[in-house]
């Protein structure tokens, strides 16, 4: 069985050929690949420590689970499809609504667990049906109103948790974290949120020292004078040891929050695999439901532990669009990284230790960020918001998703925020479809419209043995 552990050296080993590029069967030298891998780590490591962190989760175990699901993904594509599982910033509002409701870690996990479950089924349905499937159940224009409600939802946690534990810090990095991404190049700007915390550690630091403690709330919500860089957990942390595991716990309710998160998921493999199989040359569309089946395999795996759920990385796209290398060699290598890194309680100290206006400038940019790629599923996709109705279903969900409406159903059950929204974009879309005039429901293209191709050649290969049969 060919599991994609065996890759040929590319040219001299050293750099890429001019015009041509390394293929994900390829390599460079041994030192050269451990060391991209390195690099993917450094890449991912902004968004994939910052969001566990932001759920309330063990910093130490999102990174090794990272690792674990990056193995994962890259046995199951066969070694095919380049890419790194770090913790999906998706999830952040799911962890927070789930936790103003009185859950737990435990819940958030359970939740989250169910997401990944759903994901491996869609997964295992575009592996039989195609992607059409896709399109019919979640066109663009629903596909791209549920991501930016999700994105938008969290703006309450930014301005109400950790804005106001150190607004001037967080404006500082807000404004650097900017800059970074739009002014630097290559490499660089990748990893924008990376040295986003940087600047805000040595910001806190240097106030710390100059302006002494800050009197404002903490993490916990209380108004005290405290430092902003509380180092105290990293002097108590050992050099080696293992994260903290915890199994997963089912409630309904956070579950119908987090299920939502599915679409988004959906949406992010899909784009991942039609970027780099444009950037290599080679289809992927074959492994499109194999990509997202294994994603949710590996969310499966790491909220069974106490981790948080995985997704592909936009940020090593740009690693390998920048250094031409497509090799899953350099993946394993940054699996490797992981995973030593997930043995050391003080690496995973210091994540924590992340103050919290530090955190303010940063989400201010991410959630943002989250938000607005369902506007780019809309550009990409030319949804028309002109037409009645696209707009009315999508213009309603954002709202409940962004305003945090709710709908009591009895005593006991209550559907509000994300899980609501969703629902009024899905079912308002396929509702208001049965029922609008033929002129309003125009041929929409794919989510993915690198699918296409492949949902066209295997209807031929079907029609090509009907016919020999």
């Amino acid at each position: 069985m060919d599991l994609g552990v065996r890759w040929k050296l590319h040219g001299d080993g050293r750099t890429p050929a001019p015009g041509a590029v390394v293929r994900p069967d390829e390599r460079l030298s041994w030192p050269r690949t451990v060391g991209l891998g390195a690099q993917h780590v450094v890449a991912m490591f902004g968004a994939s420590f910052v969001a566990p962190v932001l759920m309330g989760l063990d910093p130490n175990l999102a990174i090794m689970m990272s690792g674990v699901a990056t193995v994962i993904f890259l046995l199951a594509t066969r070694g095919r499809i380049p890419s790194y599982l770090g913790c999906s910033l998706s999830f952040v509002g799911v962890a927070a609504v789930i936790r103003a409701q009185g859950g737990t870690s435990a819940t958030v996990t359970g939740a989250v667990f169910v997401v990944g479950v759903a994901l491996f089924l869609a997964g295992l349905a575009v592996q039989r049906f195609g992607a059409r499937i896709i399109h019919v159940t979640m066109p663009p224009i629903v596909t791209g109103a549920v991501v930016m409600l999700i994105g938008f939802n969290l703006a309450p946690v930014t301005a109400s948790t950790y804005w106001p534990q150190d607004q001037w810090t967080a404006l500082l990095v807000m404004l650097f974290t900017g800059l970074a991404v739009v002014c630097l190049r290559g490499f660089w700007s990748r990893i924008a949120i990376f040295l986003g915390l940087l600047f805000g550690y040595g910001l806190s630091w240097a106030s710390d020292r100059v302006l002494g403690k800050i009197h404002s709330v903490d993490a916990s919500g209380k108004v005290t004078d405290h430092w902003r860089l509380d180092f105290s957990g990293v002097g108590k942390a050992e050099w080696i040891g293992l994260p903290s595991f915890h199994g997963p716990s089912f409630q309904w309710s956070a579950i119908l929050v987090a299920l939502p998160v599915v679409i988004a998921l959906v949406a992010e493999n899909a784009g991942h695999i039609k970027a780099v199989g444009e950037m290599t040359g080679h289809r992927l569309d074959d492994k499109l439901g194999t990509a997202i089946s294994a994603d949710g395999v590996a969310s499966m795996l790491s909220t069974a532990v106490g981790g948080p759920p995985n997704t592909t990385y936009s940020e090593n796209i740009g690693v390998m669009a920048a250094t031409r290398v497509y090799s899953t060699a350099a993946y394993w290598a940054a699996a490797g990284f992981a995973l030593l890194f997930g043995v050391c309680p003080k690496f995973g100290a210091v994540v924590a230790a992340i103050p919290g206006g530090v955190l303010g400038g940063i989400t201010v940019i991410l959630y943002g960020m989250i938000g607005l790629l369902g506007a780019q599923i809309w550009i990409n996709a030319e949804v028309d918001l002109r037409n009645p109705l696209n707009l009315v279903p999508a213009a309603a969900g954002i709202i409940i998703g962004v305003g945090n409406v709710s709908m009591k159903f009895g005593e006991h059950f209550t559907l509000s925020g994300i899980a609501l929204g969703t629902l009024v974009v899905i079912t308002g879309y396929h509702a208001l479809g049965a029922l609008a005039p033929a002129h309003l429901k125009p041929q929409e293209p794919l989510l993915d419209e690198g699918t296409s191709t492949y949902d066209e050649e295997e209807g031929r290969r079907e029609e090509d043995q009907r016919a020999k049969s």
